[in-house]
C-alpha cells in the first residue's frame, strides 16, 4: 500500500490527522478495479494533496453529539463518502474546464485523455455510493445525499451555463456557488452532526455553518485567482476569466466600469496575456478583489455565529481557528 499522506496544515491537529488518514486509506481500500491502469490513477488522486477539508469538518461535527466512540467508523465512513464526491466532480471539473494541473500535478485527462477521465470520475461516484450505502444510518439519510449530489451538479450545471456571460449578476454568482460549494460544506457538516446522534435543531445549525463556510471558501478561492501565481495555486493565476467563468472581483469591476470591461471580455477565448493585465488593473482600480473579501468575511462571521450555537467541546476551538484561517489563506 502507498505512504498515506495528509496536508501540512493539520500536522497542529494531530487527532485530525489520524482520523483523515483513515479516511483516505478507506477510500483506497473501496478502489478494486481489474484495469490496473485506471486503478493506479485513482490512487494517485487519493494522494495528490488536496486539503481534505470536507471530511475534516465531516469528523469535527461528528462530536456535536453525544454518540459514543464506537460511532467513530460511521463517521469516518461518511467522510470517506464525501472526499470521493469530492473527487469525483473534480475529475470532471477538469475535464470540462480543460484544466492542466491540479494541486500542481497534471490532471488526469491531460495525462489519458478524457474518455478515460471521465470514466475514472464515474467510478469515483460508485465508491461515494458503495461506503455510503455500507454505513448510512438510514435510508432517508443516504436519500439526503443523493439530493444533496443532484444540487451541486446542478450548481456546476449553472457554472457550465453561464460561462461568457458579461450579463451575470452577483445574485447569479452567489446561487451559482451555493449549489457548487457551499451544498458539499453544508452537506458534510450536516452528516458529522447526524452521525453522532445530535438534536435536529444542532444537525440544521452545523448544516447552515457549512454553507456558510463553503460560501467564504469559494469566494476566497476565486479571490485567489487574482491575488495568486501559478506555483502557489498549482495552477494558472486567472484561470478562470480565461474560461469565461466570471467570479465575484470581476463582477464588482464589470459594475463600475462595463464600457471598459466588455469589449475586453468579449474577445472570449482569443483573450491576450496584455488583455488579461488590463482586466486584472481595472479589477485592482475598481477594488474588486477588497470587495470580494468583505462578502467572504460576512459568511465567515455567519459561520462562527453558528458555531457559537453549537455544544461547547475542543472540537469547538479547532473549528472556530481552521474556519477563521480559511479567510486568510494564500492558497
Amino acid at each position: 500500500m502507498m505512504q498515506v499522506q495528509v496536508h501540512p496544515m493539520w500536522e497542529s491537529y494531530p487527532k485530525i490527522k489520524a482520523d483523515l488518514l483513515s479516511v483516505l486509506q478507506m477510500v483506497e481500500s473501496h478502489v478494486r478495479i481489474h484495469d490496473k491502469n485506471i486503478e493506479s490513477t485513482i490512487r494517485d488522486l487519493i494522494y495528490s494533496g488536496g486539503k481534505l477539508l470536507r471530511p475534516a469538518y465531516t469528523l469535527l461535527c461528528s462530536q456535536i453529539g453525544s454518540a459514543s466512540s464506537q460511532e467513530k467508523e460511521r463517521s469516518i465512513a461518511v467522510a470517506a463518502a464525501l472526499e470521493t464526491l469530492h473527487m469525483a466532480t473534480l475529475v470532471h471539473d477538469d475535464v470540462i474546464d480543460e484544466a492542466d494541473t491540479r494541486h500542481s500535478n497534471p490532471t488526469i485527462h491531460t495525462q489519458k485523455g478524457n474518455q478515460f477521465a471521465i470514466y475514472s470520475g464515474d467510478y469515483l461516484f460508485c465508491v461515494c455510493f458503495t461506503i455510503l450505502s455500507k454505513h448510512a444510518s438510514s435510508l432517508a439519510h443516504l436519500e439526503f445525499n443523493a439530493r444533496s449530489m443532484e444540487k451541486i451538479l446542478t450548481g456546476e450545471l449553472d457554472q457550465l451555463n453561464s460561462r461568457y456571460r458579461t450579463v451575470a449578476s452577483v445574485k447569479d454568482y452567489l446561487s451559482r456557488i451555493s449549489g457548487k460549494t457551499a451544498q458539499l460544506f453544508a452537506v458534510s457538516c450536516y452528516s458529522g452532526a447526524i452521525t453522532s446522534d445530535a438534536s435536529r435543531r444542532q444537525a440544521v445549525t452545523a448544516w447552515n455553518m457549512g454553507h456558510y463556510i463553503g460560501m467564504a471558501f469559494q469566494i476566497m478561492d476565486d479571490v485567489l485567482d487574482f491575488k495568486g501565481d501559478s506555483q502557489t495555486l498549482g495552477k494558472p493565476s486567472m484561470a478562470d476569466i480565461r474560461q469565461g467563468i466570471y467570479t465575484l472581483p470581476l463582477l464588482y469591476a464589470m459594475k463600475a466600469k462595463p464600457n471598459v470591461l466588455h469589449p475586453l471580455l468579449a474577445k472570449k477565448e482569443a483573450l491576450t496575456e496584455n488583455d488579461l493585465m488590463q482586466i486584472m488593473e481595472i479589477v485592482e482600480e475598481t477594488r474588486g478583489v477588497e470587495k470580494a473579501q468583505q462578502v467572504a468575511e460576512k459568511y465567515t462571521n455567519k459561520a462562527l455565529k453558528a458555531l457559537a450555537k453549537l455544544p461547547d467541546g475542543e472540537y469547538k476551538r479547532t473549528l472556530y481557528e481552521i474556519t477563521t484561517n480559511l479567510l486568510h489563506r494564500t492558497v
